[in-house]
């Protein structure tokens, strides 16, 4: 995959077609920012409702994301060692090349990015969906602390991209839906996740130089929206919870909305257009 050097980070040919489509289309683009154990095409079927709605959508991936699932678990070391910063850094980069300031929306790690991205003054309205917590962040349940055992329980993960077996995935990510129903997500979206990330997210409020922070109190933050999922097992509303009323200090509008009965593959999986809906209309209006 060829990719453009800039000082911060690379941006692949996808990426920089992607930035070229929307300058030239000017439209409001919105970026959708993905989390661990995903792919951009997690998005697909985002980007192409919020384009049947007038906007224009970018699913730029992290650094070195290969561009199917199959890639992936083929060759997982690409993706490991990948830190919030660099993270956040590259879809900075990519950001400051669009011609209009954008609306971010993430969903898990890529929630915890898109807070990052909003606080550096980044997003025109951002949707932030079961976020990964924050250093500020406190709550910690018992079922978060469960999702997060395949990573943490081995420090040298902390090195590695390390993928989810069924039964994790199933607790994780699928944990209302049938054996049948968790097949076909795992199948098709689920790929290993560095593992850094998720170190510097569980001890975000021990380390005090953690990539894992975000800027709550910019004023050019923008409106924010954070939705939460109420049978989540890896983000449960605690934490989103908790998220939002660290944001809420912030002098734009923030808002809160919680689904019932979804688990955290609320943005993948059957009812992600409930889910696309409220986001969608939170960007419309505001941006």
């Amino acid at each position: 995959m060829s990719t453009i050097e800039s000082p911060q980070t690379t941006i692949t040919d996808r990426e920089a077609e992607q930035v070229e489509r929307a300058n030239a289309s000017g439209l409001q683009p919105v970026v959708f920012v993905h989390g661990l154990w995903l792919l951009p095409n997690s998005w697909d079927r985002w980007v192409e409702y919020f384009e049947q709605a007038g906007y224009i959508g970018l699913s730029p991936g992290w650094p070195d994301d290969p561009e199917t699932v199959e890639e992936a678990k083929a060759n997982p070391d690409v993706l490991a060692r990948k830190g919030i910063g660099q993270v956040a850094d590259h879809f900075e980069d990519i950001i400051r090349r669009l011609d209009r300031k954008p609306a971010v929306m993430g969903h898990s790690f890529g929630g915890l990015l898109t807070q990052v991205l909003a606080g550096r003054g980044l997003a025109a309205a951002s949707v932030s969906i079961s976020p990964a917590p924050f250093r500020g962040v406190l709550p910690l349940p018992f079922s978060t602390l469960r999702a997060s055992t395949p990573v943490l329980s081995n420090p040298v993960n902390r090195s590695r991209a390390v993928p989810l077996t069924y039964e994790q995935f199933r607790y994780s990510f699928a944990n209302t839906f049938d054996e049948d129903t968790v097949r076909e997500l795992y199948e098709n979206y689920s790929v290993p996740g560095s593992g850094r990330s998720l170190f510097q997210s569980a001890t975000a409020n021990i380390d005090p130089w953690t990539e894992a922070k975000v800027d709550t109190k910019n004023p050019d933050r923008g409106p924010m929206l954070i939705i939460g999922a109420d049978s989540d097992h890896t983000v449960p509303p605690a934490i989103s919870k908790a998220a939002y009323k660290r944001q809420r200090r912030n002098p734009g509008v923030t808002e809160y909305f919680e689904f019932h009965g979804r688990p955290h593959a609320l943005t993948i999986d059957a009812g992600w257009r409930d889910v696309a809906d409220k986001a969608l209309e939170f960007v419309h209006r505001y941006v």
